[in-house]
């Protein structure tokens, strides 16, 4: 059967304690706290700095047998390097990813606005996706910039098998609806200020009706909130777990 994973992108805020984690609960007993209400988590810090096989370990030890990871791709690859010559700092990300084991869920990679579906970049996504080393593991990527909406790129996506992320926000164009993979991977920073705002049953609905004909249709589905200030993100991904699961009628 196809799989549902919703989550938030990160787990460990400040902020939510004190109304996701009890005053009381040590910070170091946040992710098997989060682990026993979802299935899922992004893990957002991986872009900064690169994950230590011990805390990958620690991370596995501390959360249920199905629980699924999705990692970030370090920003040297997407952001510094833009994919030029980064055969050694992926497979290094690999190597300590895969500490996961079973729970090693999607990789993602997020490129910046100003990385366009141009020649040179088309060309720099070809060769990666050839060369990089992902049979263990599945890709997603998520673009800002319009024009990597368009066939040119879809088409390399699909080629390997990589799924194209549906991102949505008002600060970024949002791509439609298109597969390219054999699964989909949702990322939702917020419907009006950028990971600060809560989006409404109504509009959790709408999404729930998609991803639901998605999971009809034998597709895993990862979907991730990231409108994490103020709290936002956590009663959203609940929202519409529930909303995917009892067929669009109001939690």
């Amino acid at each position: 059967m196809a799989k549902l994973c919703v989550g938030t992108s990160g787990w460990n805020y400040r902020g939510w304690r004190g109304g996701f984690y009890p005053d009381d609960l040590p910070s170091k007993r946040w992710l098997a706290y989060y682990a026993a209400r979802f299935r899922s988590v992004e893990v957002n810090s991986s872009f900064y700095h690169l994950p230590r096989e011990s805390t990958c370990r620690e991370w596995d030890r501390q959360t249920p047998e199905d629980f699924v990871f999705a990692l970030k791709a370090s920003r040297v690859i997407t952001h510094l390097s833009r994919l030029r010559e980064v055969e050694e700092p992926w497979r290094l990300f690999v190597e300590r990813a895969a500490a996961l084991g079973r729970k090693l869920g999607p990789f993602l990679l997020q490129f910046p606005p100003s990385f366009r579906s141009d020649p040179e970049n088309l060309e720099r996504v070809q060769r990666f996706l050839a060369s990089a080393d992902f049979r263990r593991c599945r890709l997603a990527m998520e673009f800002r910039h319009r024009s990597c909406f368009e066939p040119a790129m879809l088409n390399v996506l699909r080629r390997f098998g990589v799924a194209l992320v549906i991102a949505h926000s008002r600060r970024y164009p949002v791509p439609e609806m298109t597969m390219t993979a054999d699964f989909a991977y949702f990322r939702f920073h917020g419907p009006r200020e950028w990971c600060s705002s809560s989006y409404s049953t109504a509009e959790l609905r709408d999404w729930a009706k998609q991803i639901r004909s998605l999971l009809q249709r034998g597709h895993d589905v990862f979907a991730y909130f990231n409108n994490d200030n103020g709290g936002h993100a956590i009663p959203n991904a609940r929202s519409l777990e529930r909303l995917v699961n009892s067929k669009g009628s109001d939690p």
